[in-house]
């Protein structure tokens, strides 16, 4: 919005939901995070999990991930999926790699490993990042690891990052997962941001935007967004887009705890009102293709016997 620009003197809106790298904070929650996606990724082999809240930064987090990786060494594919079988999951995942038309799940299986050892003699190992993981199956999961059972003269062809909601992690507790779990060489939860790193967050987002002053915020305000928030940077995001948008029509320059917790009230109350339930959304993969939302009886479900 141009008033916020020019009212902050600001080339871009700083407090943006939607992920974007470049904007990625590395507070220590984050660090960590990092460190563990790190370390599951030079083992070149088995599952990477990292569970987090609603907003905590899970994808963002990926997508620095995925900016910093060496595209010589890497080939990452990302699905975004809710509950998916595992045939549709299959199918999303050849799309990333270039496999649109498959007669049958058999000659799936003889295009992706074709497709895989091929990035292998070139240099590149695949990876594949699903996100939303809390809401795949439990058969979809385990044919997603008898996936990552492929290998070429002992050489595993590919890896896995999983991102999901905390109730993940529910999942893989669970018996019927203890293979899968078995698999895991990194895990890690992405807590919120803690009280003291707000204030740093905001700054950095703002700086991040072209904004060169750090007292736009007071510290009552600041505190005022932690507790409206609990630390959540999508919330904090939202909230601090709210805060500078009231700030610019007043025309005011600094933001204080009053008007912190007074549009932290609004904002409340504005989304709590009620509206009508969204659609089921739809599983998607980078490259586009999108899988119905209801069942398709010419949708075979993968069978884990397929593997074997």
């Amino acid at each position: 919005m141009d008033l916020l620009r020019s009212h902050f003197n600001l080339r871009e809106m700083p407090f943006r939901l939607t992920p974007d790298e470049r904007y990625f904070f590395e507070s220590g929650e984050h660090g960590r995070a990092m460190a563990h996606l790190l370390f599951g990724l030079s083992q070149g082999d088995g599952f990477v999990v990292i569970t987090g809240e609603v907003g905590a930064g899970k994808t963002t987090l990926m997508e620095r991930l995925l900016a910093r990786l060496n595209p010589s060494a890497y080939r990452p594919a990302v699905i975004t999926t809710p509950a998916v079988s595992g045939w549709s999951l299959l199918r999303l995942i050849g799309a990333e790699f270039g496999i649109t038309r498959v007669a049958d799940q058999a000659e799936f299986l003889g295009q992706i490993c074709e497709r895989w050892r091929g990035d292998h003699a070139r240099g590149r190992r695949p990876v594949i990042v699903i996100d939303e993981a809390q809401a795949l199956p439990a058969q979809t999961l385990e044919i997603l690891r008898l996936l990552s059972n492929l290998a070429d003269r002992s050489r595993p062809l590919m890896q896995v990052i999983l991102l999901g909601q905390p109730e993940f992690r529910r999942t893989l507790a669970s018996p019927q997962m203890e293979q899968l779990r078995q698999r895991v060489l990194a895990s890690y939860h992405l807590n919120p941001l803690p009280a003291a790193d707000v204030a740093a967050y905001i700054r950095h987002r703002l700086a991040a935007a072209g904004c060169e002053r750090d007292d736009l915020f007071d510290e009552g305000a600041v505190a005022a967004i932690h507790a409206a928030t609990n630390g959540v940077p999508r919330r904090i995001n939202r909230l601090c887009a709210r805060l500078l948008f009231n700030a610019a029509l007043e025309g005011e320059q600094h933001i204080g705890a009053a008007a912190a917790k007074r549009i932290a009230d609004e904002l409340e109350r504005d989304l709590t009102a009620g509206s009508p339930p969204e659609p089921a959304p739809r599983a998607r993969s980078r490259t586009g293709l999108v899988e119905p939302a209801g069942f398709d009886p010419d949708d075979a479900p993968a069978s884990p016997e397929f593997f074997r």
